[in-house]
């Protein structure tokens, strides 16, 4: 049975093209300080903890706090996870051939 509720989750945070540019950004495995994403965005930090809220909901990124700053992560299990996903719901064994 496929978690059609997990999938939409994922699917509707990364919608956005700057979450997608904050997922890019995490993709090196490093963690960053929400104040190193900021400097690649013309918002304000309230605007990026809404987005980062959003990621961490949908299981993409994890969250910790160092002093008076939020460190961000890419969660490790999540991108085989769902390219695993993706792979079983766009295709199917027959398909494959």
């Amino acid at each position: 049975m496929k978690n059609y509720e997990q999938i939409a989750a994922i699917l509707k945070a990364l919608a956005d093209p700057k979450r997608l540019k904050i997922v890019d950004l995490l993709s090196t495995g490093d963690s960053l300080c929400a104040c190193d994403l900021l400097e690649h965005f013309d918002f304000t930090q309230p605007t990026l903890s809404h987005h980062m809220k959003i990621l961490e909901q949908a299981g993409i990124v994890s969250v910790t706090k160092k002093s008076q700053w939020s460190h961000y992560t890419l969660q490790e299990e999540f991108v085989g996870e769902f390219l695993s996903a993706l792979k079983e719901f766009l295709l199917k064994e027959t398909a494959i051939r």
